[in-house]
């Protein structure tokens, strides 16, 4: 502030303190004091627009001038602190800091350069890396062969070293004395933009933040936050400080605000909510949000229905014990080239209010969950990969059955416990990665075969099948009406570069309903989980009379989560009858194309959880064929006499027989004592 004295400095932001009174009527910051007092804390929060309403002169300055006028905020904190406690003022002196929260411009990641150097600034972004904790010296105190100490205070990331002794004029010889010196806690962290904030064909752009005192340990991997600080220009390395030119710039952090848990990047107003209200009440609401869901593509309205409910979700429930049950729903997508998947899931990694989009080529095990890094100064950082960064949204993942099955294999602990674990090199950590999997997949011969089992269409291991709660298949089959339909689709959409059909709710809209919907907690009732039973028990009991397994426990909680997404899509906080009658009609659509034993034409979720009842039947069959061949004596097996005997048996052809021979063989049934003679393992 031009003509104003330091001193009148601190003299007015020690009455700003004082005086400043809430809506209430009451001392605000006053009482803020008395809580840090009686909490034990060392850190006072300002509320910028209170300052701004004081006096925008000051507010001002401290933008432009945040070093002095933080210096000046402490001493007046100080002072109200020593007004209340004198006792308490004196412990905290050195480590009192002020923090101020809610700057009302928030400058975007990439908008920070030379100008934004010493200003104060707010930052909002993704938090990909975070380092250990470390111990950082403030104040070194440094001691000569004389035994005299001399304080260093410390400005920089390399220890400085006193010019000389005060005392005895020495100038080398200097050692360290940590008992006498000062030090706070230290953590680095790396600010990325937000994924929906990225400009198309663009890196993401990020910044190094350091965190000192009760900031350290705020956020963690995966977390968006807002950070204040103040943007600082370090030399590249310490080996060239003070010879290059270029600086690399950092954040020296006031304050941290942690929003990991809410959907802050969506602003919803006062109109939109009436808007989105009168959705929900029309009559045809769902059909029209369905219809809205990736408009571009012709037809796939099963598909679009799993992909809106698979967008809402279902709550995640906590049990007294801190037992949780997942409520975000997994859907696979299986079939030929050509057919949109992939536009489907692009489509929903834009809708979703935190999306991710990437493919199995382009992604590993450590891209996908978190990876350990060693940074250049030493400090081993932990970084945040794609299901942690959707965390309470959507990652979608193309090509899925590309992916190397070592990199697949983390995704197990992702789609059931929600958590990603990590342990390496030193760093033992537990990541929430609570996101809902849509991931689309070709064929294994590049179309699907109608006469096989999908566990046989897809290069994907059962384990990880069963953790879809709905698989679909989406076929290319020659219809003339169908393909006319579609061409034309196609031709007008790019003749007018428009929807041939505008879709009933435009996409801002929608991404604001999805957002607004996934805040409702809707509860089951009895006439929902009487339907939801009476299916179960129904399907328990017709695979039961053929010795199959049509629906597990594991289903029954997908058909709960279907039905509660569907409340949800509705804006109810209530699971009526008439969802769980339409979950039930997503899980048949899912059970009579996936669930099909094609040998049997029967219903099985055998196929999808390991092998159907068909043909767990003819490997018993053979291996008791096989026994009867080996006799008590256990004498090895011709590879032709073998095939004889099941040719015999009437269920199997020679080609039949020569493949279960491979089968028994790849299943540790039976294994190769010299070529084409066998024995049992058991």
């Amino acid at each position: 502030m031009a003509g104003q004295s330091a001193g009148t400095i601190s003299d007015q932001l020690d009455m700003f303190l004082r005086s400043f009174k809430s809506s209430d009527g009451s001392e605000k910051y006053i009482a803020r004091v008395d809580r840090m007092i009686a909490d034990g804390q060392t850190s006072v929060r300002i509320d910028y627009e209170d300052l701004l309403s004081y006096d925008a002169e000051l507010a001002t300055s401290l933008i432009a001038n945040p070093d002095g006028i933080l210096h000046d905020f402490k001493d007046a904190a100080l002072q109200v602190v020593r007004t209340e406690n004198i006792a308490y003022a004196d412990r905290i002196e050195k480590e009192l800091e002020i923090r101020i929260t809610g700057l009302i411009d928030k400058l975007p990641l990439r908008g920070v350069s030379a100008r934004s150097l010493d200003r104060l600034v707010a930052l909002s972004g993704m938090v990909v890396r975070t380092s250990e904790v470390k111990p950082k010296v403030l104040v070194a105190t440094f001691r000569d062969p004389n035994d005299h100490a001399t304080n260093v205070v410390q400005l920089t990331s390399t220890l400085k070293k006193p010019e000389r002794c005060a005392e005895c004029d020495e100038t080398k010889n200097f050692e360290l004395d940590t008992k006498l010196s000062r030090f706070t806690d230290y953590q680095s962290i790396r600010l990325q933009e937000l994924p929906e904030e990225l400009p198309p064909g663009q890196l993401p752009q990020s910044i190094d933040a350091e965190l000192l005192g009760d900031l350290v340990n705020r956020a963690r991997p995966g977390d968006r936050v807002v950070v204040t600080g103040v943007v600082r220009a370090d030399p590249e390395s310490a080996i060239g400080a003070g010879r290059q030119t270029t600086f690399r710039t950092r954040l020296e952090t006031n304050d941290l605000d942690v929003r990991g848990k809410e959907l802050e990047q969506i602003m919803i107003t006062p109109d939109d909510e009436a808007a989105i209200r009168r959705i929900a009440e029309s009559p045809t609401a769902y059909e029209d949000l369905i219809k809205s869901v990736s408009p571009s593509i012709y037809g796939f309205e099963t598909q679009k229905e799993a992909a809106l409910l698979v967008l809402v979700g279902a709550p995640q429930r906590s049990l007294p014990d801190q037992t949780t049950i997942r409520g975000d729903l997994n859907l696979l997508l299986v079939g030929d080239p050509g057919t949109a998947k992939s536009e489907l899931l692009k489509y929903v990694a834009r809708l979703a209010p935190r999306g991710l989009y990437t493919t199995g080529r382009g992604s590993t095990a450590a891209g996908l969950t978190a990876a350990v890094v060693k940074e250049k100064s030493g400090l081993m950082m932990l970084e945040a990969g794609a299901v942690v960064l959707a965390d309470l949204g959507v990652a979608c993942i193309d090509e899925f059955d590309k992916m190397r099955p070592e990199d697949r294999g983390v995704l197990h602990e992702v789609m059931e416990q929600q958590t990603v674990s990590v342990a390496k090199g030193g760093i033992v950590a537990t990541l929430n990665a609570r996101t809902s999997i849509l991931a689309a997949a070709n064929p294994l011969l590049g179309r699907y075969d109608p006469y096989k089992n999908i566990y046989e269409n897809v290069n994907l291991p059962i384990p990880l099948l069963t953790r879809f709660d709905t698989i679909f298949i989406v076929r290319d089959n020659p219809d003339r009406t169908t393909d006319e339909r579609l061409a034309t689709h196609i031709l007008e959409t790019h003749r007018s570069r428009q929807f041939i059909v505008p879709p009933p709710i435009e996409f801002d809209l929608l991404r604001k309903y999805i957002a607004y919907a996934k805040k409702i907690e809707p509860l089951l009732l009895p006439e929902a989980e009487s339907k939801l039973l009476e299916f179960y028990l129904e399907m328990r009991g017709m695979g039961a009379q053929d010795n199959m397994i049509t629906v597990t426990p594991r289903q029954l909680e997908a058909l709960v989560r279907l039905a509660t997404a569907r409340a949800r899509v509705l804006l109810r906080d209530k699971v009526t009858e008439e969802d769980a009658l339409q979950a039930i009609s997503i899980m048949r659509r899912m059970l009579g194309t996936v669930g099909i034993d094609v040998k049997t034409g029967k219903i099985d979720i055998g196929v999808i959880q390991g092998r159907p009842s068909s043909e767990r039947t003819l490997i018993e069959l053979a291996m008791e064929v096989f026994k009867g061949l080996q006799g008590p004596e256990r004498t090895p097996v011709q590879v032709k006499d073998f095939v004889d005997s099941l040719e015999k048996t009437g269920k199997f052809n020679r080609e039949e027989a020569r493949k279960m021979v491979n089968m028994l063989y790849k299943l540790g049934q039976i294994y190769e004592i010299k070529p084409d003679l066998y024995s049992r393992i058991s």
